[in-house]
């Protein structure tokens, strides 16, 4: 007989990466597609910055994570994945809203690359003028 544990979605973005995050209570497992968070992201300032919204909230130690990432490098898939655990972390507690709002997890980074334009090297570069 198995217990049943509540798990509470969140959806995370960033540039081009999406993170599907999973969490329930449990002792602070922290695992990115079937991998620890240490070992998928290549360097642990990008764990770090993932898991940031279970540090601001004190819950790192009394949470498991479950992430499925895709899409984007990795400065991409770890702002995606702390944007979604910060989401999951209000749904199962709406009283930590206040806490991730003010140290910004909530809200999701619009910045994207801007294409390149017709004409020019670059999205915003353009070919060396020449007078004569």
């Amino acid at each position: 007989m198995s217990v049943e544990k509540t798990v509470f979605i969140g959806t995370g973005r960033r540039k081009t990466a999406t993170a599907r995050v999973r969490i329930t209570e449990g002792s602070g497992k922290l695992v990115a597609n079937g991998r620890d968070f240490e070992a998928y992201f290549s360097h642990e300032n990008f764990a770090k910055q993932a898991y940031r919204p279970l540090l601001t909230v004190e819950l790192k130690d009394k949470i498991d994570v479950e992430v499925n990432v895709a899409g984007g490098g990795v400065t991409g898939q770890a702002g995606a994945v702390a944007h979604g655990i910060a989401r999951a972390l209000q749904r199962m507690n709406p009283e930590l809203r206040p806490a991730l709002k003010k140290a910004g997890h909530l809200m999701r980074d619009p910045r994207e690359k801007e294409r390149k334009k017709p004409g020019q090297p670059g999205a915003r570069k353009r070919f060396q003028f020449s007078k004569r």
